[in-house]
C-alpha cells in the first residue's frame, strides 16, 4: 500500500505542475509586455486564461499594443484581447508544420456569444520565406499581423507568441453602450427569468443594480423554474428589509466573468454583505461547471447573459439562500388543515392553587423587554418564522 500511495501522490503531483499556469507571472518577467500584461489583469481576461489549458496567448509589446489602449475604452481593449487568446496550442514547430500551410482557430471571444459568424476565429497561415500571418477569419480580411518570436512554453499546456500588430475582426473595434445604459431587466427576461426581473423592479433593485453596473456588478439571476422548485420559501411571508437582502443577495459589487469565478478561492461578498451578517458564498468548479455554495443551498450558473466590462449577468438554476436569513433549508408551506379535524388535546395543567396567571395573547415584546412567562426568544430568521407559522398551522 506505501508504495501505491506514494506513486499516486507523484502521479497527482505531476498533473498539477503540468496544469499550473499564471500568465501574469510570465508576462511580468519582460517589462516590453507590461501594458498587455496589466490590461489581461484589468478585464479579468488572466483569470480565464489561467483556468483553461492548451492556451496560446499572442501578446503584444507595449508600442503595438498602445495604438488600441490609447484610443479606445476597456470594453474594446477586452474584445481586442480575447481575439488574441487562441483556444488550442501552437508552438514554433507547430506554426511551421501547418496543414495546407493554413488553418482557422477559435479564440476567447468566440466563446462570449458576441461575436457572429467566425469573427471570434483567426487564420494562421505559412508564408512564404518562413513567415507566419494572423488575421480574421472573417472573409475578405487580411493578414495583418505576423509571428515575431516564442516568448514561454508549457509544453501542450500554454504557449505565449509575440506578434506584431493587433488582429482586427470586423466591427471589433466599435464601443457597447455603457453598462448604465443596458436594460438589465429586459436582458434578465428573454433569459427565462421573469420572476426575478418582477422582484428587482417591484422593490426598487433595479435602481440599485443600474448605478453599480458602472462601476463593477454581477448579477446571478435565478430562472422562473427555480422559483417552482421544492423548498423555496415563501416570499409572502418574508419582511420587505428581508426581501431586499434576498434579492440583494444575488449580485456581487465587482466584476466577475465565468473565469474570475472559476480561480475564484475566497468567499465572495454580495450587495447584502453588512457589518451584521456575512452574506457571501463560495466557489466550486467541475469541468465548466461552476456552482455557488451558501451554506443552505447550492445553485449552478446554467448560462452567462452577458459578459460586457464592467457587468456580467448569469442565470443561475436555484434561489440562492442565505443562512442569515435561512438558517435551514426553508421546507414548503404545509397543506391546510382539513375542516372539522380535532384539536390537539392541552397538557395537563398544574393544579389551581400552583399554576401562574394565564397571561393575554400579545405581540411579540421587544428586544430585553421579555415580560415574565413569556417565550425566551421569538422566531428571528425567516425560515424560524416559516417553520412556526407551520406549527400554528399557518
Amino acid at each position: 500500500m506505501g508504495n501505491h500511495s506514494l506513486i499516486l501522490l507523484l502521479i497527482l503531483s505531476i498533473a498539477t505542475t503540468i496544469s499550473a499556469h499564471n500568465i501574469t507571472e510570465i508576462l511580468s518577467d519582460n517589462p516590453d509586455y507590461s501594458q498587455y500584461n496589466n490590461f489581461l489583469s484589468q478585464t479579468k481576461l488572466a483569470d480565464e486564461i489561467n483556468s483553461r489549458t492548451t492556451i496560446t496567448v499572442l501578446v503584444l509589446n507595449n508600442a503595438a499594443f498602445s495604438s488600441i489602449t490609447s484610443t479606445h475604452p476597456l470594453s474594446v481593449v477586452k474584445k481586442v484581447l480575447s481575439l488574441l487568446i487562441l483556444l488550442d496550442y501552437f508552438d514554433n514547430t507547430k506554426l511551421h508544420k501547418i496543414t495546407n500551410g493554413t488553418t482557422l482557430t477559435t479564440t476567447l471571444l468566440q466563446t462570449t456569444g458576441n461575436a457572429q459568424g467566425n469573427i471570434g476565429s483567426v487564420n494562421i497561415t505559412d508564408l512564404k520565406g518562413g513567415k507566419v500571418g494572423f488575421g480574421s477569419a472573417a472573409p475578405g480580411s487580411k493578414l495583418d499581423s505576423s509571428y515575431t518570436k516564442s516568448v514561454k512554453q508549457i509544453p501542450y499546456n500554454i504557449s505565449v507568441l509575440e506578434i506584431n500588430a493587433p488582429i482586427i475582426a470586423p466591427g471589433i473595434l466599435t464601443a457597447p453602450p455603457p453598462s448604465s445604459d443596458v436594460n438589465i431587466t429586459a436582458l434578465i427576461e428573454k433569459a427565462g427569468c421573469k420572476t426575478f426581473a418582477s422582484l428587482i423592479l417591484s422593490n426598487g433593485l433595479i435602481k440599485t443594480f443600474q448605478s453599480a453596473a458602472d462601476k463593477g456588478l454581477t448579477i446571478f439571476a435565478p430562472n422562473d423554474e427555480a422559483f417552482k422548485a421544492r423548498g423555496v420559501p415563501d416570499l409572502s411571508k418574508l419582511t420587505n428589509a428581508e426581501t431586499v437582502s434576498l434579492l440583494q443577495y444575488h449580485a456581487a459589487a465587482k466584476y466577475l466573468p465565468i473565469g474570475s469565478l472559476k480561480t475564484s478561492k475566497d468567499p465572495i461578498s454580495s450587495l447584502a454583505t453588512n457589518g451584521a451578517g456575512k452574506f457571501d458564498y463560495t466557489v466550486s468548479v467541475a469541468g465548466d461547471s461552476v456552482t455557488l455554495h451558501t451554506g443552505v443551498d447550492s445553485s449552478r450558473i446554467a448560462d452567462t447573459i452577458l459578459d460586457a466590462t464592467p457587468l456580467s449577468i448569469y442565470s443561475v438554476d436555484s434561489v440562492l439562500l442565505p443562512p442569515e436569513l435561512f438558517a435551514t433549508s426553508p421546507s414548503p408551506a404545509p397543506a391546510p388543515t382539513p375542516a372539522g379535524a380535532p384539536s390537539p388535546t392541552p397538557a395537563s395543567a398544574p393544579s389551581p392553587a400552583d399554576a401562574p396567571t394565564p397571561l393575554p395573547a400579545s405581540p411579540p415584546a421587544p428586544v430585553g423587554e421579555s415580560p415574565d412567562g413569556a417565550p425566551a426568544d421569538a422566531p428571528s430568521t425567516a425560515a424560524e418564522r416559516s417553520s412556526s407559522g407551520k406549527s400554528a398551522g399557518v
